[in-house]
């Protein structure tokens, strides 16, 4: 509900970046999850809803989708929604 009505805001009354827009329409989504460390990748998989940032942190944490574990990885990771 809330990113609903964030979504009208941005969309109907200050107007929004492409960026800020899917955003918006990522959150609570599955997504990829891939980390490196030294330019190799050390985590590789799917979550089964959103992925939260821990704060003050670089880290993430999530359900992993096929283990249904919580999996916490910090450093440099790329997400895809």
């Amino acid at each position: 509900m809330i990113a609903f009505v964030a979504g009208l805001i941005c969309f109907g009354v200050i107007g929004c970046s492409d960026a800020q827009r899917a955003q918006l329409g990522a959150m609570g989504q599955p997504g990829d999850i891939t980390c490196y460390s030294g330019g190799t990748v050390f985590y590789h998989g799917k979550s089964t809803g959103k992925i939260a940032t821990e704060k003050q942190s670089d880290g993430w944490y999530f359900q992993e989708a096929g283990t249904n574990n919580l999996i916490r990885v910090s450093g440099a990771c790329v997400i895809r929604n």
